[in-house]
Protein backbone atom coordinates (compact mmCIF):
# COMPACT_ATOMS: atom_id res chain seq x y z
CA UNK A 1 0.00 0.00 0.00
CA UNK A 2 1.54 3.29 -1.05
CA UNK A 3 1.14 6.64 0.68
CA UNK A 4 -1.13 7.86 -2.08
CA UNK A 5 -3.49 4.91 -1.64
CA UNK A 6 -4.06 5.34 2.09
CA UNK A 7 -7.02 7.75 2.05
CA UNK A 8 -8.33 7.12 5.55
CA UNK A 9 -5.56 9.04 7.29
CA UNK A 10 -6.31 12.44 8.79
CA UNK A 11 -3.43 14.13 7.02
CA UNK A 12 -2.83 16.89 9.57
CA UNK A 13 -2.70 14.44 12.46
CA UNK A 14 -0.53 11.96 10.62
CA UNK A 15 1.96 14.61 9.51
CA UNK A 16 2.19 15.79 13.13
CA UNK A 17 2.91 12.19 14.15
CA UNK A 18 5.72 11.92 11.62
CA UNK A 19 7.13 15.26 12.75
CA UNK A 20 7.19 13.99 16.35
CA UNK A 21 8.86 10.79 15.21
CA UNK A 22 11.53 12.81 13.41
CA UNK A 23 12.18 15.04 16.41
CA UNK A 24 12.73 12.09 18.73
CA UNK A 25 15.01 10.42 16.17
CA UNK A 26 17.09 13.61 16.10
CA UNK A 27 17.73 13.21 19.82
CA UNK A 28 18.11 9.41 20.01
CA UNK A 29 21.01 8.72 17.68
CA UNK A 30 21.08 5.70 15.38
CA UNK A 31 18.14 3.89 17.03
CA UNK A 32 15.12 4.35 14.75
CA UNK A 33 13.76 0.91 15.67
CA UNK A 34 13.68 1.85 19.37
CA UNK A 35 11.90 5.13 18.61
CA UNK A 36 9.41 3.22 16.44
CA UNK A 37 8.72 0.80 19.30
CA UNK A 38 8.06 3.75 21.61
CA UNK A 39 5.57 5.29 19.18
CA UNK A 40 4.04 1.89 18.45
CA UNK A 41 3.40 1.27 22.16
CA UNK A 42 1.88 4.75 22.45
CA UNK A 43 -0.41 4.29 19.42
CA UNK A 44 -1.52 0.88 20.70
CA UNK A 45 -2.50 2.41 24.05
CA UNK A 46 0.18 0.44 25.90
CA UNK A 47 3.36 1.02 27.86
CA UNK A 48 7.07 0.50 27.20
CA UNK A 49 9.78 -1.19 29.29
CA UNK A 50 13.34 -0.22 28.33
CA UNK A 51 15.84 -2.66 29.80
CA UNK A 52 19.45 -1.58 29.36
CA UNK A 53 22.65 -0.32 30.95
CA UNK A 54 22.98 3.21 32.38
CA UNK A 55 24.07 5.90 29.99
CA UNK A 56 22.60 4.64 26.71
CA UNK A 57 19.71 7.13 26.54
CA UNK A 58 16.74 5.59 28.35
CA UNK A 59 15.83 8.76 30.26
CA UNK A 60 16.52 10.93 27.22
CA UNK A 61 14.12 8.83 25.16
CA UNK A 62 11.33 9.30 27.70
CA UNK A 63 11.97 13.03 27.97
CA UNK A 64 12.05 13.46 24.18
CA UNK A 65 8.78 11.52 23.83
CA UNK A 66 7.10 13.71 26.45
CA UNK A 67 8.13 16.92 24.70
CA UNK A 68 7.10 15.65 21.25
CA UNK A 69 3.68 14.61 22.56
CA UNK A 70 3.01 18.01 24.08
CA UNK A 71 1.48 16.70 27.29
CA UNK A 72 2.42 16.82 30.96
CA UNK A 73 5.21 14.51 32.03
CA UNK A 74 6.68 13.33 35.33
CA UNK A 75 9.84 11.45 36.20
CA UNK A 76 9.59 9.02 39.11
CA UNK A 77 12.95 7.86 40.45
CA UNK A 78 12.10 4.55 42.09
CA UNK A 79 13.93 3.67 45.31
CA UNK A 80 13.37 1.02 47.96
CA UNK A 81 11.87 3.55 50.39
CA UNK A 82 9.27 4.92 47.97
CA UNK A 83 5.65 4.40 49.03
CA UNK A 84 2.54 3.93 46.87
CA UNK A 85 1.23 7.31 48.09
CA UNK A 86 4.34 8.93 46.61
CA UNK A 87 3.02 7.84 43.20
CA UNK A 88 -0.78 7.97 43.26
CA UNK A 89 -1.34 10.72 45.84
CA UNK A 90 -2.98 11.00 49.27
CA UNK A 91 -6.19 12.10 50.93
CA UNK A 92 -5.67 15.00 53.32
CA UNK A 93 -8.16 15.66 56.14
CA UNK A 94 -9.41 19.23 56.58
CA UNK A 95 -10.39 19.46 60.23
CA UNK A 96 -12.32 22.73 59.92
CA UNK A 97 -14.49 21.37 57.13
CA UNK A 98 -14.52 17.78 58.43
CA UNK A 99 -13.74 16.35 55.02
CA UNK A 100 -10.96 14.66 53.06
CA UNK A 101 -9.41 16.22 49.98
CA UNK A 102 -7.53 14.12 47.44
CA UNK A 103 -4.20 15.51 46.37
CA UNK A 104 -3.10 13.84 43.13
CA UNK A 105 0.37 12.34 42.93
CA UNK A 106 2.82 12.62 40.05
CA UNK A 107 1.16 9.75 38.19
CA UNK A 108 -1.47 12.23 36.98
CA UNK A 109 0.42 13.10 33.80
CA UNK A 110 0.39 12.05 30.17
CA UNK A 111 3.90 10.56 30.10
CA UNK A 112 5.49 8.88 33.10
CA UNK A 113 9.15 7.92 33.28
CA UNK A 114 9.38 5.17 35.90
CA UNK A 115 13.15 5.17 36.28
CA UNK A 116 14.74 2.00 37.69
CA UNK A 117 11.32 0.57 38.45
CA UNK A 118 12.76 -2.65 39.86
CA UNK A 119 14.40 -0.78 42.76
CA UNK A 120 10.99 -0.20 44.36
CA UNK A 121 9.37 -2.77 46.62
CA UNK A 122 6.59 -4.98 45.22
CA UNK A 123 4.04 -2.95 47.19
CA UNK A 124 5.11 0.24 45.45
CA UNK A 125 5.39 -1.45 42.07
CA UNK A 126 1.81 -2.61 42.47
CA UNK A 127 0.65 1.01 42.69
CA UNK A 128 1.19 1.16 38.95
CA UNK A 129 -0.85 -1.94 38.12
CA UNK A 130 -4.31 -0.38 38.15
CA UNK A 131 -3.03 2.78 36.49
CA UNK A 132 -1.35 0.94 33.62
CA UNK A 133 -4.15 -1.55 33.06
CA UNK A 134 -7.22 0.65 33.51
CA UNK A 135 -6.10 4.29 33.31
CA UNK A 136 -7.27 5.04 36.82
CA UNK A 137 -6.20 4.86 40.47
CA UNK A 138 -8.24 4.07 43.56
CA UNK A 139 -7.44 5.85 46.83
CA UNK A 140 -9.50 5.36 49.99
CA UNK A 141 -12.28 3.72 48.01
CA UNK A 142 -12.58 6.54 45.46
CA UNK A 143 -11.60 6.07 41.82
CA UNK A 144 -9.76 8.84 40.01
CA UNK A 145 -9.37 8.82 36.23
CA UNK A 146 -5.94 9.54 34.80
CA UNK A 147 -5.43 11.98 31.92
CA UNK A 148 -5.43 10.59 28.40
CA UNK A 149 -3.22 9.62 26.77
CA UNK A 150 -1.46 7.89 29.67
CA UNK A 151 1.89 6.41 28.67
CA UNK A 152 4.45 4.82 30.99
CA UNK A 153 8.07 4.36 29.94
CA UNK A 154 9.83 2.32 32.61
CA UNK A 155 13.53 1.52 32.78
CA UNK A 156 15.58 -1.07 34.55
CA UNK A 157 19.20 -2.21 34.55
CA UNK A 158 19.27 -5.95 33.72
CA UNK A 159 22.75 -6.53 35.19
CA UNK A 160 22.95 -4.66 38.51
CA UNK A 161 20.45 -6.66 40.54
CA UNK A 162 21.71 -5.75 44.05
CA UNK A 163 18.91 -4.14 46.04
CA UNK A 164 16.28 -4.75 43.37
CA UNK A 165 12.93 -6.52 43.28
CA UNK A 166 12.33 -8.38 40.00
CA UNK A 167 9.07 -7.42 38.34
CA UNK A 168 6.45 -10.17 38.75
CA UNK A 169 4.76 -11.61 35.69
CA UNK A 170 1.59 -9.62 36.34
CA UNK A 171 3.59 -6.38 36.27
CA UNK A 172 5.58 -7.37 33.17
CA UNK A 173 2.34 -8.20 31.37
CA UNK A 174 1.23 -4.57 31.77
CA UNK A 175 4.10 -3.52 29.51
CA UNK A 176 3.03 -3.90 25.93
CA UNK A 177 6.61 -3.97 24.63
CA UNK A 178 10.05 -4.51 26.09
CA UNK A 179 13.12 -3.31 24.23
CA UNK A 180 16.70 -2.20 24.72
CA UNK A 181 18.60 0.71 23.22
CA UNK A 182 22.12 -0.74 23.05
CA UNK A 183 25.33 0.94 22.00
CA UNK A 184 25.47 3.19 18.92
CA UNK A 185 27.41 2.24 15.82
CA UNK A 186 31.05 3.47 15.69
CA UNK A 187 30.15 6.21 13.21
CA UNK A 188 27.25 7.48 15.31
CA UNK A 189 29.29 7.25 18.51
CA UNK A 190 31.89 9.49 16.87
CA UNK A 191 29.12 12.02 16.28
CA UNK A 192 28.15 11.78 19.92
CA UNK A 193 31.75 12.42 20.95
CA UNK A 194 32.30 15.41 18.67
CA UNK A 195 28.90 17.12 18.45
CA UNK A 196 27.03 19.01 21.19
CA UNK A 197 25.37 16.94 23.90
CA UNK A 198 22.20 15.42 22.52
CA UNK A 199 20.37 16.45 25.66
CA UNK A 200 20.81 20.05 24.52
CA UNK A 201 18.43 19.24 21.68
CA UNK A 202 15.70 18.66 24.26
CA UNK A 203 15.66 22.38 25.03
CA UNK A 204 15.20 23.08 21.33
CA UNK A 205 12.38 20.59 20.79
CA UNK A 206 8.87 21.84 20.17
CA UNK A 207 5.70 19.79 20.67
CA UNK A 208 4.52 18.31 17.38
CA UNK A 209 1.41 16.71 18.88
CA UNK A 210 -1.02 17.36 21.70
CA UNK A 211 -3.02 14.96 23.89
CA UNK A 212 -6.19 15.34 21.82
CA UNK A 213 -4.37 14.45 18.58
CA UNK A 214 -2.70 11.44 20.24
CA UNK A 215 -6.07 10.12 21.44
CA UNK A 216 -7.45 10.52 17.90
CA UNK A 217 -4.44 8.70 16.43
CA UNK A 218 -4.85 5.82 18.90
CA UNK A 219 -8.50 5.45 17.88
CA UNK A 220 -7.60 5.55 14.21
CA UNK A 221 -4.84 2.96 14.54
CA UNK A 222 -7.24 0.59 16.30
CA UNK A 223 -9.51 0.59 13.24
CA UNK A 224 -6.95 -0.83 10.80
CA UNK A 225 -8.20 -3.91 8.99
CA UNK A 226 -6.81 -7.32 9.99
CA UNK A 227 -7.30 -9.94 7.28
CA UNK A 228 -8.09 -13.60 7.90
CA UNK A 229 -4.60 -14.76 6.74
CA UNK A 230 -2.95 -12.33 9.19
CA UNK A 231 -5.22 -13.59 11.98
CA UNK A 232 -4.17 -17.14 11.05
CA UNK A 233 -0.52 -16.05 11.28
CA UNK A 234 -1.05 -14.47 14.70
CA UNK A 235 -2.80 -17.57 15.99
CA UNK A 236 -0.04 -19.80 14.61
CA UNK A 237 2.61 -17.76 16.46
CA UNK A 238 0.64 -17.91 19.71
CA UNK A 239 0.03 -21.65 19.36
CA UNK A 240 3.73 -22.22 18.74
CA UNK A 241 4.61 -20.61 22.07
CA UNK A 242 2.22 -22.97 23.85
CA UNK A 243 3.51 -26.14 22.23
CA UNK A 244 7.26 -25.44 22.24
CA UNK A 245 9.12 -27.92 24.44
CA UNK A 246 11.38 -25.22 25.94
CA UNK A 247 8.50 -22.97 27.04
CA UNK A 248 6.79 -23.64 30.33
CA UNK A 249 3.99 -21.08 29.87
CA UNK A 250 3.09 -19.70 26.45
CA UNK A 251 1.26 -16.54 25.46
CA UNK A 252 -2.18 -15.89 26.90
CA UNK A 253 -5.28 -14.76 24.99
CA UNK A 254 -4.64 -11.24 26.34
CA UNK A 255 -1.20 -11.36 24.75
CA UNK A 256 -2.86 -12.33 21.47
CA UNK A 257 -5.11 -9.27 21.66
CA UNK A 258 -2.06 -7.18 22.47
CA UNK A 259 -0.26 -8.57 19.43
CA UNK A 260 -3.10 -7.56 17.13
CA UNK A 261 -3.26 -4.06 18.59
CA UNK A 262 0.50 -3.61 18.45
CA UNK A 263 0.77 -4.82 14.86
CA UNK A 264 -2.03 -2.43 13.89
CA UNK A 265 -0.20 0.46 15.57
CA UNK A 266 3.09 -0.43 13.88
CA UNK A 267 1.41 -0.62 10.47
CA UNK A 268 -0.35 2.69 11.10
CA UNK A 269 2.94 4.35 12.08
CA UNK A 270 4.33 3.24 8.72
CA UNK A 271 1.31 4.60 6.86
CA UNK A 272 -0.43 1.36 5.98
CA UNK A 273 -4.22 1.21 6.21
CA UNK A 274 -4.20 -2.51 6.95
CA UNK A 275 -2.36 -4.74 9.42
CA UNK A 276 0.48 -6.45 7.58
CA UNK A 277 2.20 -9.74 8.47
CA UNK A 278 5.52 -7.86 8.38
CA UNK A 279 4.30 -5.64 11.22
CA UNK A 280 3.28 -8.73 13.20
CA UNK A 281 6.74 -10.23 12.70
CA UNK A 282 8.49 -6.97 13.64
CA UNK A 283 6.70 -6.42 16.94
CA UNK A 284 6.41 -10.06 18.01
CA UNK A 285 9.83 -10.36 19.74
CA UNK A 286 9.38 -7.15 21.75
CA UNK A 287 5.87 -8.20 22.74
CA UNK A 288 6.46 -11.87 23.51
CA UNK A 289 9.93 -12.18 25.06
CA UNK A 290 9.03 -10.84 28.51
CA UNK A 291 5.77 -12.78 28.65
CA UNK A 292 7.19 -16.26 28.08
CA UNK A 293 8.34 -18.55 30.88
CA UNK A 294 11.20 -20.69 29.61
CA UNK A 295 12.18 -24.08 31.01
CA UNK A 296 15.49 -23.44 32.86
CA UNK A 297 16.94 -26.78 31.74
CA UNK A 298 16.49 -25.87 28.07
CA UNK A 299 19.58 -23.65 28.08
CA UNK A 300 17.77 -21.18 25.80
CA UNK A 301 16.54 -17.68 26.38
CA UNK A 302 13.20 -16.37 25.19
CA UNK A 303 14.64 -14.39 22.26
CA UNK A 304 16.32 -17.49 20.82
CA UNK A 305 13.05 -19.38 21.05
CA UNK A 306 11.13 -16.52 19.45
CA UNK A 307 13.59 -16.39 16.56
CA UNK A 308 13.08 -20.12 16.09
CA UNK A 309 9.28 -19.75 16.13
CA UNK A 310 9.37 -16.88 13.63
CA UNK A 311 11.67 -18.88 11.36
CA UNK A 312 9.43 -21.95 11.37
CA UNK A 313 6.04 -20.21 11.02
CA UNK A 314 4.94 -19.51 7.46
CA UNK A 315 4.22 -15.87 6.65
CA UNK A 316 1.00 -15.36 4.67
Amino acid sequence: MTEASAPRFAEGHFEALQAARGEVNRVIVDKPEVVDFAFTALLAGGHLLVEDLPGVGKTTLAHAMSIALGGAWQRLQFTNDMLPADIVGVSVFHRDEARFEFRPGPIFANVILADEINRATPRTQSALLEAMAEGQVTVDGHTHTLPQPFFVIATQNPLDMVGTYPLPDSQLDRFLLRTRIGYPSPAEERRLLTEPDRRNFLAEMKPSLNPAIVVALVEQAARLHVSEPVLDYIQALIAATRSHSAIRVGLSPRAGLALIGTARAHAFLNRLDFCSPESVKTVFPALAAHRLQVQPESGLDSREIIDEILGSTAIP
